[in-house]
C-alpha cells in the first residue's frame, strides 16, 4: 500500500493592504523611491522599479519622486465578503495564528467608532447677544496651567493672589503638546516640539523618558512626566522644568504600562533614561507605591517638596468609566492640574485589543469630570486638561465647551511634521524620521522646518478659536470653559447628550 505524499506547505502570508503603482512612461529610474523606502516595499529589478511587498502607505516614495509618477493604491479585498467576519478580524486571526503573540499597533484607535465631536454643533450670537469682531475687538485666549486660587481677593481695585498659592504657568493659547518621549520619537522630532512650545509660549510634555541634556534650554516650557518606571527622574531635572505630572494612565492603553523595545534603546536613550543599553524599557502597569488616593497624595506631596513648592504638580489619567469620581480624588489628593486622556489618544506602541476597545471617548469623560468637580465645589481649584484624538480647532473648541481649560494635542502635531499615520511607529522604521532611532532616518527630519510647521498649525487654530468666540459673542476663552449651553447634540443617541449634559438640537436656552 503506497503512502500518501506529504501535504504541500501552504503559504499563510497575509495579502497586501497597499501597493505602489508606477507610471513607467514618466519614471526617470532615479531610484530615489527605492533608497528612501525604509520598509523595503520597492526594489530595482530588471532595469525598473517594482513593488516588493510590505507597503504601509507612508507616502515617502510619493514625496521624493521628482517625476510625480507613483501612486499608492489600496489592494481590493482578498477575502470573501461576510457580514460578521470582517477582513480586519480575519487578518488579526491569521496574524496571531502565525505569531502566537499580542498584536501591537500605534497611533489612536482606528476602528470606525463615530467621533462624538462630529455630532456637536456650536452656538452663535445673533440679536440680543451681539457677536464680536476679533479683528477689531480684543478676544482673549490666554490661559493658565496650575492650581487655581478658587477665588480672587480684590483690594483697592487690585486683584490679590495669596503668596502661598502654587505658581500658575501662563500660556498664550489653551493648547499644549501631550507627552511624547525621546525613544518613541527621534531626537529631532522631540526638539521640534520643544522649539515650537517655546515660540508659542505653551507647554510640551516630556514623555516618560526623562530629558536629554540638550533640551534643558527649553525646560521652562516642559512638563515632566513621572511614570511608573521613573525613567530619567532626578532632582536637578525636576527642579528645572515648568511643571511635573504623574502618569497614572494613558488614553491609548488604560491600565497598561509603557514599553520601549530594546532595539530602540540606543546609547543616547540609555543615558537619558538611565537604563542599560539595548534593554527593553518596561514601565509597570501600576505605580508600585500607589494603591490608594492617600498613596497618590503622598507622592504629590513628595514631588512638591522636592521642587520646593515652585512648580504645579498634576496627574494624568485615562478616560475610564468612573472618571468623574477619580478626578475628584485627584483634586482632594492635592493635584494642581489633571489631564484626562481619551481612548482615541495616540501612542508609539500598544496592544491593539486595548487600544481599540478600552476606555471612554474624551468628549464624555471631560464633561463627566467637569460636572462632578462642579457639583463638589472643586472645579475652580484645578486646571482640567483633556486630549485624545483632537483633530482640529473645532474639536478643541468643543472640548473647551465641554469642560477643558487646556486641550492636549499630540498626533496632530506629528502630522504637521510629516507623519502619515501609517500606524507603524512601534517598528522603528519611520521613513519620515519621526518615530525612529535609526541615524539614517532621523536626519531626514529638519527640526527647524518641523517646528515652524507646528507653530503655523497652532497659530491657525488659535485664530480660528478667536473667530468662533467672536461669533458666539464671547470675549475670553475662560468664559467658554464648561459652557455646555453653547453646544447642541445632533447624533443618533440622546442618552449621550444626557450624560454630557448637552441639550439636543432644537432645544433653547434656560
Amino acid at each position: 500500500m503506497s503512502e500518501n505524499p506529504p501535504a504541500k506547505r501552504l503559504d499563510h502570508r497575509l495579502p497586501e493592504r497597499f501597493v505602489p503603482t508606477i507610471n513607467y512612461d514618466l519614471c526617470r529610474v532615479c531610484r530615489r523611491c527605492v533608497n528612501d523606502c525604509s520598509y523595503q516595499a520597492l526594489e530595482f529589478r530588471e532595469s525598473k522599479v517594482v513593488p516588493s511587498g510590505g507597503c504601509v502607505a507612508c507616502g515617502r516614495c510619493i514625496a521624493v519622486c521628482p517625476a510625480n509618477c507613483i501612486e499608492i493604491r489600496p489592494v481590493p479585498p482578498q477575502f470573501a465578503p461576510h457580514g460578521n467576519w470582517s477582513e480586519r478580524s480575519r487578518r488579526s486571526i491569521l496574524a496571531q495564528a502565525s505569531s502566537g503573540g499580542v498584536l501591537l499597533s500605534s497611533c489612536g484607535a482606528d476602528d470606525p467608532h463615530p467621533a462624538i465631536f462630529d455630532d456637536l454643533l456650536l452656538d452663535a450670537a445673533q440679536v440680543t447677544n451681539p457677536s464680536i469682531d476679533p479683528l477689531r475687538e480684543p478676544v482673549e485666549t490666554v490661559t493658565y496651567l496650575g492650581r487655581r486660587p478658587g477665588k480672587l481677593e480684590v483690594c483697592d481695585g487690585k486683584v490679590m493672589i495669596r503668596e502661598d498659592d502654587t505658581p500658575l504657568i501662563r500660556m498664550d493659547m489653551p493648547l499644549m503638546f501631550g507627552h511624547i518621549s525621546l525613544g518613541s520619537i527621534s531626537y529631532n522630532a522631540q526638539k521640534a516640539l520643544f522649539m515650537a512650545a517655546k515660540e508659542l509660549n505653551i507647554v510640551a510634555g516630556s514623555g516618560e523618558g526623562g530629558l536629554h541634556p540638550d533640551f534643558y534650554q527649553y525646560a521652562d516650557r516642559i512638563c515632566s512626566e513621572v511614570a511608573s518606571g521613573r525613567f530619567g527622574i532626578k532632582p536637578e531635572y525636576l527642579k528645572g522644568v515648568a511643571a511635573v505630572e504623574i502618569k497614572i494612565g494613558q488614553g491609548a492603553k488604560p491600565g497598561h504600562g509603557g514599553h520601549l523595545p530594546g532595539e530602540k534603546v540606543t546609547t543616547m536613550i540609555s543615558e537619558t533614561r538611565m537604563i542599560p543599553l539595548g534593554t527593553d524599557a518596561l514601565s509597570p502597569y501600576p505605580h508600585h507605591d500607589i494603591y490608594s488616593i492617600e498613596d497618590l497624595a503622598q507622592l504629590i506631596s513628595v514631588l512638591k517638596e522636592s521642587t520646593e513648592y515652585r512648580l504645579p504638580v498634576g496627574v494624568k489619567i485615562a478616560a475610564v468609566h468612573n472618571v468623574g469620581a477619580i478626578a475628584s480624588g485627584l483634586v482632594r489628593a492635592g493635584a494642581d492640574f489633571l489631564t484626562v486622556d481619551g481612548f482615541k489618544g495616540g501612542t508609539g506602541a500598544a496592544p491593539r485589543v486595548i487600544r481599540d476597545h478600552a476606555g471612554l471617548p474624551v468628549e464624555v469623560a471631560v464633561a463627566a469630570v467637569d460636572r462632578r468637580l462642579t457639583q463638589e465645589g472643586l472645579r475652580n481649584r484645578v486646571t482640567v486638561c483633556a486630549g485624545g484624538g483632537i483633530r482640529s480647532s473645532a474639536d478643541m473648541i468643543k472640548a473647551i465647551a465641554l469642560g477643558a481649560d487646556v486641550v492636549m494635542v499630540s498626533t496632530s502635531a506629528m502630522i504637521a511634521m510629516g507623519c502619515r499615520v501609517c500606524q507603524q511607529c512601534h517598528r522603528g522604521l519611520c521613513s519620515w524620521g519621526i518615530a525612529t532611532q535609526r541615524d539614517d532616518l532621523t536626519t531626514r527630519l529638519d527640526p527647524n522646518v518641523a517646528a515652524a510647521r507646528i507653530v503655523r498649525l497652532f497659530q491657525a487654530w488659535n485664530e480660528e478659536l478667536k473667530e468662533v468666540l467672536g461669533a458666539m459673542g464671547i470675549d475670553a476663552v475662560e468664559s467658554l470653559v464648561g459652557n455646555r449651553d453653547r453646544l447642541r447634540y445632533r447624533g443618533p443617541n440622546p442618552k449621550i447628550a444626557e450624560v454630557m449634559n448637552v441639550k439636543h438640537i432644537g432645544e433653547g436656552w434656560g
